[in-house]
């Protein structure tokens, strides 16, 4: 499964007291929404947008509940194509749990954050940074190795 994380230098944005700022920073940070990002809908700003909305409303704002993308689709007013497109950016960072959604045609898969918790979830992220991390050095180390060899 790939992983995949913007990682930049940052500050914590620990000063900051307004949940909306917050999320929107690090969502953008972590390249969950694209710097300039340009949402193509009838959104005017991108925290009316579905990524985020999907992300802080649904997902963080109800973290003890399981979503269907149907679920999802209905809430933000979107396709479920679109749905999918932004849990998938989720669940390559590793931050979505699926969970099993009681509906009326009987249980259906659905998403949420991993352990219904966003700070748990994120043990995940770190995880798979330091194993990537640990990879880049062996391949640096070998690229050095080859290059002194061929000296």
């Amino acid at each position: 499964m790939p992983f995949e994380l913007v990682v930049v230098s940052n500050t914590p944005l620990t000063p900051l007291k307004d949940l909306d700022e917050v999320s929107l920073m690090l969502l953008t940070q972590i390249g969950y929404i694209p710097k300039g990002y340009d949402p193509k809908t009838d959104a005017r700003t991108v925290r009316e947008s579905v990524p985020y909305r999907l992300f802080v409303e649904c997902l963080l704002g109800r973290a003890d509940k399981g979503w269907t993308v149907e679920q999802l689709a209905t809430k933000l007013r979107t396709t479920k194509a679109t749905i999918y497109r932004h849990i998938n950016k989720l669940k390559d960072m590793d931050l979505l749990d699926e969970a099993e959604v009681l509906e009326r045609g009987g249980p259906k898969k659905g998403y949420r954050i991993r352990y219904g918790n966003l700070s748990k979830a994120w043990n995940f992220v770190e995880s798979n940074v330091e194993i990537a991390m640990e990879n880049y050095r062996k391949t640096v180390d070998h690229v050095q190795k080859l290059s002194e060899q061929r000296r």
